[in-house]
């Protein structure tokens, strides 16, 4: 689970035991970001609700489960070297401050090199999509806004046309847009 060589030493694994691979990876970068973080509640749940949407996404459009769940809990990695450089969270400083912060943490976990680039480059513009973007790119964030939408509807519901608007027009993938509906539309006006 952890070794970039294991499959030049043991060979290609059945896939039961490289879902059990893939779980063990997803674990350890969550277990990672729960101690970057240390007591930031708020910060964690987040990563984790993003995490839990970018894995329902990713299974159905058949994303790289690796990359899209690293890339769902270090999502967000760089805000607070972005608060304590810049005291600003703007997704501007979180692009710049992330993508150092993740390699290192990846590294750490030995990930192999062509994922920790995937996921830095996934960081480093999270909330801007460019015109071309790779799946894994579009799950996460549709996973994250999903999640930012229900935290900012939590406090001021939208009414259905409103929210209707936003699914239709903000969304990369088909299900990320019908998985924020059925999680979203509880909270209309």
């Amino acid at each position: 689970s952890y070794c970039p060589y294991a499959d030049q030493c043991l060979g290609s694994l059945p896939p039961e035991l490289m879902a059990k691979r893939n779980d063990l990876f997803k674990d350890r970068v969550a277990l990672a970001v729960r101690k970057y973080f240390g007591d930031d509640r708020r910060r964690i749940r987040h990563a984790e609700e993003v995490a839990r949407y970018a894995e329902e996404i990713g299974k159905k459009e058949q994303g790289n489960p690796a990359v899209v769940m690293a890339a769902a809990y270090l999502h967000d990695i760089g805000i607070r070297e972005a608060e304590r450089k810049f005291d600003s969270a703007s997704p501007k400083h979180q692009h710049a401050e992330g993508p150092p912060v993740a390699r290192r943490i990846l590294s750490d976990l030995r990930a192999d090199s062509a994922l920790i680039d995937e996921v830095c480059d996934i960081i480093g513009h999270h909330h801007a999509p460019r015109e071309e973007e790779t799946l894994n790119f579009k799950i996460l964030y549709d996973a994250d806004l999903i999640v930012n939408l229900d935290e900012q509807y939590r406090h001021k519901a939208p009414s259905g046309d409103k929210l209707e608007q936003v699914l239709n027009r903000s969304f990369l993938t088909e299900t990320g847009r019908r998985t924020a509906k059925k999680a979203l539309m509880k909270l209309v006006r």
